[in-house]
């Protein structure tokens, strides 16, 4: 065997080697995707109240967890109970299973079964259901795209789209409105 020979296999050796720790040390897409879902910091069983511009409560936002996205600083939130004030200091309740909130807070979105009630005490109690929510709280206005059936006192109504302004606690149906009234002689 000459030195040439020698000098192959030895590289051949070396190649076959580093080819197998490149194998072995690679990484794949489930370890880049478990890295873009990391969270920066988790929150349990924590109350949360957020300020406007002019040091008033915005939006009381309470939970059991809550994560932020390390990568674009966005929130995960479990079982969340939004509190949002109106102009009284009363405050409307919408529940949720899940929420998303942006990384500046001007925007949440709550999914699967959304349930808002109005403040306690302030009018005809009524409550309101849909599969999705987005609550914008700098501008005091919560709207979804999505079916919603609204309960009051002797009367439903159900249609798709609806916008609640939670200063004034007025709201609007925005298209395939129906309504049953249900007087309180028949109830």
């Amino acid at each position: 065997m000459n030195w040439r020979m020698g000098l192959g296999l030895a590289l051949l050796v070396a190649t076959l080697l580093f080819g197998w720790s490149a194998w072995k040390n690679r990484t794949g897409p489930a370890a880049a995707a478990a890295h873009s879902t990391q969270s920066d910091y988790i929150l349990h069983d924590f109350e949360m109240v957020a300020l406007d511009k002019d040091g008033k409560e915005s939006i009381t936002l309470r939970a059991p967890e809550m994560r932020r996205s390390a990568a674009d600083h966005t929130y995960a939130i479990t079982a969340p109970l939004f509190l949002i004030p109106d102009r009284e200091g009363e405050h409307m309740e919408v529940r949720s299973r899940t929420a998303w909130v942006s990384a500046k807070g001007e925007k949440a979105i709550l999914r699967d079964d959304v349930v808002g009630n109005s403040p306690p005490g302030v009018g005809a109690a009524s409550e309101f259901r849909t599969s999705r929510l987005d609550i914008f709280p700098d501008q005091h206005l919560a709207s979804t795209d999505q079916p919603v059936v609204l309960t009051r006192p002797g009367a439903t109504l159900q249609g798709t789209g609806f916008e609640i302004n939670s200063q004034t606690q007025q709201y609007k149906f925005k298209s395939k409105v129906k309504s049953r009234y249900v007087p309180k002689s028949a109830q």
